[in-house]
């Protein structure tokens, strides 16, 4: 491979000063300035040289940027990489006279220059150093609930600029559910000009014994709401292309659906009100209902460039299709013997649209009821049972449990408005996904980790922030650093270090007892 090279004369860092007193590594020569072991997530391998730079002197020194896949080979010596691996790869040293940077493509350009970022604002002085580094799991994903409670694009933007400097790569952009529809459909309008928009702005005075409330027109004087514009999403992808960052829409189907229903009845099952059991569901009994995903999910695809597409799959009440005449129809239309396998017939059609269309579809454990779609890939929240009977049937999965990853759950007993489960820190850090029994012969289909953050008591965001940050850099640090490198009160002290100065940027970091 031809090799690149790129001087520029000067670096631009963020900087914030903080004071960091550091442990020393068992094998490394002590020096002067914060080193690699500090940072968050641990790299994969380091030494440390005589000598320190000040931070101020280091935004002087000249940048040399070396693009070459065989350059960085010769660093791994003779060690395996992923192809994707190799991409997000670094080599990066830092010396009196200049920073150099060795990778195979720009992405791991950039997963340099973040680790010299955050070198530089975790101290006043840099230790004179070296860093070979690269990612363990290719989806180190964040879930955004913006259906409950919208935030809008400063936000969303802001939260991946931390991302990018924790080397998180995958945003899940949960955008429809209930009490809000917060994406743009022209073929639809109705989804924003009327569920976007609730008269309540607290989640829990709307919806009331599981029951959702009523929605309010656009304009309407004190209505509660937003949605985001096919500009808004272009500016959004742009800032995360930027950042290596791949956005990942959810449109959820067949359940979660109260606000889809609320625009367009006619989605619903065909029974009278009185006799619903279930108002969350859309009918997959009915032709009407592909048409709408379809057409729906047409433009999505045309806005979002990932993939993947995530299609729910969750919590859907079954009850009306046992009693619904479309639905009996459908079933015995298709050869199908329960309401289980009604939803998989439905994911498993909207799985043959997406790959007509170019992508493949992500979706909560839930789609292994019925029968999995051929290409599906699952997102095991329930804990990882579902993940590990995905795996055993030769699909990829992304783990998410709720009891490690459920960002809505409290950090102390007595936290402020959170869900009710008791997920401190250090309990978002012990999980591991390659110790739930998974051989090596299968471990490539796991894809990764993601936490969630769901919003049904997160309101403000500095609420949302709060929730998010410090749990976020244990599962930034398990989807990045090897196994090996796993030591919690080591990571303690360097979370107690960079909350300092996520706070003096701008993030609202819970504070622990």
């Amino acid at each position: 491979m031809k090799q690149i090279q790129i001087i520029i004369k000067t670096l631009s860092v963020s900087l914030a000063v903080l004071t960091v007193t550091c442990c020393e590594p068992k094998h490394y020569e002590v020096a002067g300035g914060v080193q690699p072991k500090d940072i968050i997530p641990a790299p994969v391998e380091y030494s440390v040289q005589s000598g320190s730079i000040g931070t101020d002197e280091l935004t002087n020194l000249p940048e040399k940027v070396r693009i070459s896949e065989s350059a960085v080979r010769r660093r791994l010596k003779g060690r395996k990489l992923e192809d994707w691996q190799l991409r997000s790869a670094y080599w990066l040293k830092i010396g009196k006279k200049g920073v150099k940077i060795e990778a195979a493509d720009q992405e791991g350009v950039f997963y340099a220059r973040q680790s010299l970022k955050m070198l530089a604002s975790l101290d006043s002085s840099v230790a004179c150093c070296t860093i070979l580094d690269w990612p363990r799991f290719r989806h180190r994903g964040i879930l955004l609930d913006e259906s409950r409670h919208f935030q809008g694009k400063d936000f969303v933007k802001k939260q991946m600029e931390m991302m990018a400097l924790l080397k998180m790569n995958r945003f899940h952009f949960h955008l429809v559910d209930n009490p809000g529809w917060r994406l743009q459909i022209d073929s639809y309008l109705r989804l924003t000009q009327l569920t976007a928009w609730r008269p309540e702005a607290e989640f829990w005075d709307w919806e009331v014994d599981e029951i959702g409330g009523e929605f309010v027109e656009e304009g309407t004087p004190g209505a509660y709401g937003g949605y985001y514009t096919k500009q808004d999403i272009a500016e959004i992808l742009a800032f995360a292309d930027e950042r290596h960052i791949e956005v990942i829409p959810e449109i959820e189907m067949p359940g979660h659906n109260y606000e889809t229903r609320a625009a367009y009845p006619e989605l619903a099952c065909s029974l009278p009100e009185s006799e619903m059991s279930d108002r969350w569901e859309l009918c997959p009994g009915k032709e009407g209902t592909y048409d709408f995903l379809e057409k729906v999910l047409l433009e999505v695809f045309e806005l979002f460039p990932s993939d993947y597409i995530h299609i729910g799959g969750d919590e859907a009440g079954k009850r009306n299709w046992e009693r619904c005449p479309d639905c009996q129809a459908r079933m015995k239309a298709e050869g199908l013997e329960s309401v289980e396998e009604l939803q998989s017939y439905m994911i498993r059609r909207m799985e043959r649209f997406a790959h007509e269309h170019g992508k493949r579809i992500i979706g909560w454990d839930e789609i292994l009821e019925g029968g999995l779609a051929p290409d599906a890939t699952v997102m095991s929240w329930h804990g990882t049972e579902g993940g590990l009977q995905a795996i055993a049937e030769g699909h990829d999965v992304i783990f998410t449990p709720t009891h490690y990853y459920y960002l809505d759950y409290h950090q102390d007993p007595n936290q402020y408005r959170a869900a009710g489960r008791y997920v401190p820190l250090e309990k978002v850090y012990s999980f591991d996904p390659m110790e739930e029994g998974i051989t090596e012969a299968d471990a490539h289909h796991v894809l990764g980790v993601q936490g969630n953050l769901w919003t049904e008591h997160v309101r403000e965001a500095w609420h949302a922030e709060m929730m998010l940050y410090p749990r976020a850099f244990a599962i930034a640090e398990t989807g990045w650093s090897p196994s090996t490198r796993k030591d919690y009160p080591n990571f303690e002290r360097r979370v107690s270090a960079f909350s300092e100065v996520a706070r003096t940027m701008g993030y609202n970091v819970y504070r622990r007892p």
